[in-house]
């Protein structure tokens, strides 16, 4: 979706996702595996959210310049926000009515919502324009490592991150009754912990702008490896309160910061497919890591060796982007304004 995006304009694909949305909710409440398989993975997944989330990070990225991980950080903000409220609005409406008159509702909002969003504020652009090449970020890096490497070498070290990222996000509420811990204290812990991600994004954001998207990376994953660890060795209700807020704090800075991290060592018309590559090695992380914390639960029940096999990974992915921050150093440009190739002014 994001070269295509890139050749049709954002504003196309994004409405374009928001109606598959819409349509996949429908479909889904025609009864049936198959609707769901259909509706859920190939509309609302494939179609829909994969038509939103890489092509609004490509664009908002070629919008700022010296706000640009700030920028990126508030619209990857969305997710946590919808995160907090939906469910909670959904199962009010699911009690009130029932479930198929709450997907029909929520595509149909999906559609009246996204759709007119996209007409007001995303601006139609010439194909032409978006495939022109960034006057500050086109040029060659002086990087120790070739670019071909250096990608890979990032594309891995998403994966690595996103392994331990997706256990206590997935299995949280499982890990507090597994405890004794009630399930509503379980459903606390994840809301504070997302809440804490909303907060906490916008002060990666911040701090990328001025030491740069890897470095960025690094310290947000110390953070994030320090939390896995402490969900492996807490097991008291106040203790994982904590931990979950702490892990909140550290892993919502990452993504974002990668993003800005592409932005930062490659030319600028390359965006439209190496963020949505790179998100796409992430997402498989996350597959994985909610995948593993289960099986070894399953092998050994105990959530601690999967937090501990977690906390390896995490601090494979600090080393990894230690060595390619030393690799870079120097090669990062900030602070001088694109030339406007058709998003939107630079700000």
């Amino acid at each position: 979706m994001g070269p295509v995006a890139q050749r049709l304009g954002v504003r196309w694909i994004v409405l374009f996702g928001g109606c598959m949305i819409g349509t996949g909710f429908v479909l889904s409440t025609q009864g049936g595996e198959w609707s769901l398989l259909i509706g859920h993975g190939l509309f609302v997944g494939i179609l829909g959210t994969g038509s939103i989330h890489a092509p609004l990070y490509i664009y908002v990225s070629h919008w700022f310049d010296r706000h640009r991980g700030t920028a990126l950080a508030l619209i990857a903000s969305g997710q946590y926000v919808g995160g907090a409220i939906w469910p909670i609005l959904l199962q009010y409406i699911t009690a009130q009515t029932d479930w198929y008159h709450t997907m029909i509702f929520f595509g149909v909002f999906a559609i009246v919502s996204i759709v007119p969003l996209s007409v007001i504020f995303l601006r139609s652009t010439a194909p032409e324009n978006l495939l022109a090449p960034d006057t500050a970020t086109s040029v060659s890096r002086p990087t120790k490592i070739n670019s071909r490497t250096l990608f890979s070498l990032l594309c891995l070290a998403s994966v690595l991150c996103c392994v331990p990222m997706a256990m206590p996000t997935t299995h949280l509420p499982a890990l507090c009754g597994d405890l004794g811990i009630s399930a509503t204290s379980g459903a606390a812990m994840l809301s504070l912990l997302l809440g804490m991600a909303f907060i906490s994004r916008q002060f990666w954001g911040w701090l990328s702008d001025w030491i740069g998207g890897l470095a960025t990376v690094a310290a947000a994953s110390a953070c994030q490896a320090l939390a896995v660890l402490g969900f492996a060795v807490t097991t008291d209700e106040a203790g994982l309160f904590f931990v979950a807020a702490a892990f909140g704090l550290g892993f919502s800075g990452i993504i974002p910061a990668y993003f800005l991290a592409i932005r930062e060592l490659f030319p600028a018309n390359q965006a439209s497919w190496r963020i949505p590559t790179l998100f796409f090695c992430s997402l498989i992380g996350m597959f994985i890591g909610g995948w593993l914390a289960g099986a070894i639960f399953d092998q050994t029940l105990s959530y601690v060796p999967a937090f501990i096999l977690g906390f390896a990974f995490n601090i494979a992915n600090v080393l990894l982007i230690i060595f390619l921050v030393t690799q870079t150093k120097g090669s990062v440009r900030r602070g001088k304004p694109e030339a406007n190739i058709g998003f939107g002014a630079s700000v």
